[in-house]
């Protein structure tokens, strides 16, 4: 399963930390495509990159990816674009929101019903729902894999990372 992991950027690094326990946790799924974002980057991004190679190196990542997973905490324009470019691509969209604080969750997020929205309280909470949502995506790909009479023998032909 190919894995696109969102989290703000250029909108503030605060969750940095946050983000990287995420993404080791989802490499237990699958590749996570965009691994880069718990990297040390700073508010400006990847520097040595313009922001068209940028766009459509994620573009390209995010059709190729079978799920996006957003950590919106902090909120940034990037991770809402990708929400939207992610639905209108049909792909399973989970989003991560740490509920506790003074932030709030933007309503374009909170109020989508093609959406799951997580809010959890701390990093545990966050990777259990990601194990739930995980399996859910993995039995719906089952299923649609037999209507299609597709050869069990081969996992990885069902998303499941050998």
């Amino acid at each position: 399963m190919k894995i696109y992991f969102a989290g703000s950027i250029r909108g503030g690094r605060d969750d940095q930390k946050i983000y990287f326990e995420i993404i080791e946790h989802l490499k237990k799924m699958g590749t996570v495509l965009t691994e880069h974002i718990c990297n040390d980057l700073t508010e400006m991004g990847e520097r040595e990159k313009t922001d068209d190679w940028i766009f459509n190196r994620d573009m390209d990542w995010l059709t190729e990816s079978d799920v996006l997973v957003a950590e919106v905490t902090t909120p940034s324009l990037g991770v809402g674009y990708e929400i939207s470019k992610a639905e209108s691509l049909g792909k399973p969209v989970i989003c991560l929101f740490r509920g506790a604080g003074t932030k709030s969750l933007s309503a374009m997020i909170a109020g989508n019903k093609d959406l799951n929205v997580y809010r959890y309280g701390d990093i545990n909470d966050a990777l259990q729902y990601l194990d739930s949502f995980f399996v859910e995506i993995m039995q719906s790909q089952f299923v649609t894999a037999s209507s299609q009479d597709v050869d069990f023998q081969n996992r990885k032909q069902i998303g499941f990372k050998n």
